[in-house]
């Protein structure tokens, strides 16, 4: 996968913006980065296979999980396309992998993100999505912390999607 993107100290204002929504994001190397996955999941896992070179799931994550597979596991673990510094987003886009899924229906998710894709803002993001969504006729998800509702009156977290997020972010 290209890294098209300079972080230009995105990681820093990412993180924090990330965590005022409940997200722990943390900077791996790529040899940190397998063992980093393991250390945050909780099992059964399922992922989607990560798109860079040297970085891989590990053997305890299941990847191509059948429908039983998805619903059984605690946690999932994606890579994200993409991060947004200002909102403290991450996009996930739907795959061949099941990526989508995976980053929805697990109670716990853990993103796995390349330094050089985050970007300082929405306008920046938007120039992604034109460039790289129209070429594939893609779909992309922007995240922002864990799901939560407050249809109900009281706000409930994990009723569309993960109740917690992390995302790891490989320099």
């Amino acid at each position: 996968m290209a890294h098209q993107h300079s972080s230009g100290g995105g990681y820093e204002a990412f993180a924090a913006t990330a965590a005022e929504y409940g997200v722990d994001v943390r900077r791996v190397s790529p040899e940190e980065a397998e063992a980093a996955i393991e250390g945050a999941v909780d099992q059964p896992a399922v992922g989607a296979l990560l798109p860079w070179d040297g970085v891989a799931l590990p053997a305890a994550v299941t990847t191509d999980p059948t429908p039983a597979e998805l619903s059984a596991a605690t946690t999932g673990v994606t890579a994200a396309s993409l991060a947004i510094a200002d909102y403290g987003s991450v996009v996930l886009r739907a795959d061949e992998h099941g990526s989508e899924p995976i980053s929805l229906f697990t109670d716990h998710h853990v993103a796995v993100l390349h330094e050089d894709d985050i970007v300082p803002d929405m306008p920046a993001a938007f120039d992604w999505f034109g460039e790289t969504l129209r070429e594939s006729r893609d779909s992309a998800i922007i995240a922002t912390g864990p799901s939560a509702t407050a249809d109900m009156g009281a706000l409930v977290q994990g009723a569309h999607g993960p109740k917690t997020v992390e995302v790891l972010v490989v320099a």
